[in-house]
């Protein structure tokens, strides 16, 4: 299969990235993959340096909102995987233009060039967070978008988009939506790396509120097993949740990760909430399991791993403070 991979240099797609070229990803037999990454600021060439010297991968800087570039890209691809976004809730809420530059102008002109390429799959990756928040019982596919972020609005309207262009035009597309990733090479603003590195530097972690905020967690790479599944045996114009199972309340997630390093709750530090926060995410992802997908990383196991990783390369995400000072 010759893969075009939008936003590939970013936390997840590069591990599907590094992933697919290395130890295989379910269904997908790669004999091309092409990356195409504006390389802002979450995105990251020494996340693909493992790949890099593969005759296989391709790297491509560049904007998935720009056509003429897709219409060079995509001619000869069989399948588009696009993780191309912004992805921060924080960030939209101080500057929502980037996310709607990227989340929904670049996935419709992608969609568009797809269809002009004749594209024979393309599956767009997106969030729990369109769907909002949920007192109890879980998500299916066919629960109604009601995002209440800037960053969850754009990737909403993005599958609104996936969904207009399938009936529309035909477009052979699938969406997927997950649940909150973590997992080694995640840009330290997010809530995982972010509490590590504070603590390896001995500073303490902010904790929003009173953290009784829920999240559901899946290790990035049950993510990209899951993306896979769906891409090489889903139906064209279906949604598929994509889960790890593992509910915890951000206050239950801080003290494990304070546990691991043998401190008290004294290392954190409450914060103001942030406005418009979700009380808490579920999904039913028993449409994806349905065709053999399943996680296999405990959060235990993970969550454990991906600490050490942090702990064992400070020279990848060190710079990457400085940068956001």
């Amino acid at each position: 299969m010759r893969l075009l991979v939008t936003g590939g240099a970013g936390f997840i797609g590069s591990h599907f990235v590094r992933t697919a070229l290395t130890t295989g990803l379910p269904g997908l037999d790669v004999s091309s993959l092409t990356v195409l990454d504006a390389l802002t600021y979450a995105g990251n060439p020494a996340n693909l340096a493992p790949v890099a010297a593969d005759p296989r991968y391709r790297f491509v800087l560049g904007d998935v909102c720009d056509k003429a570039l897709l219409g060079q890209l995509l001619p000869g691809v069989d399948a588009v995987v696009n993780f191309a976004a912004e992805t921060h809730v924080d960030r939209s809420i101080d500057d929502a233009d980037a996310f709607v530059g990227t989340n929904v102008v670049g996935a419709q002109t992608l969609f568009d060039a797809c269809l002009t390429a004749g594209t024979e799959r393309v599956l767009h990756v997106s969030t729990d967070e369109v769907y909002g928040s949920i007192d109890t019982g879980s998500w299916t596919e066919d629960s109604p978008l009601l995002p209440n972020s800037p960053y969850a609005a754009a990737k909403a309207s993005a599958d609104l988009f996936a969904r207009a262009y399938v009936k529309t035009h035909g477009l052979p597309a699938i969406v997927t939506r997950c649940s909150n990733n973590y997992g080694p090479y995640q840009y330290p603003e997010k809530v995982i790396p972010l509490f590590v590195t504070n603590l390896i530097d001995g500073l303490k972690v902010p904790l929003y509120g009173d953290g009784r905020n829920i999240r559901d967690w899946l290790h990035v790479d049950d993510h990209c097993r899951g993306i896979a599944v769906a891409l090489t045996r889903g139906a064209v114009g279906c949604v598929y949740n994509i889960g790890g199972g593992v509910e915890l309340s951000n206050r239950e997630l801080t003290e494990r990760i304070v546990d691991s390093f043998g401190l008290g709750w004294d290392q954190v530090q409450p914060v103001a909430d942030r406005p418009g926060h979700d009380l808490r995410y579920s999904l039913d992802d028993s449409r994806l399991r349905a065709l053999g997908y399943a996680p296999q990383h405990s959060l235990a196991e993970g969550l454990a791993e991906t600490i050490d990783w942090y702990r064992r390369n400070e020279a990848w995400w060190r710079p990457l403070l400085r940068r956001s000072a």
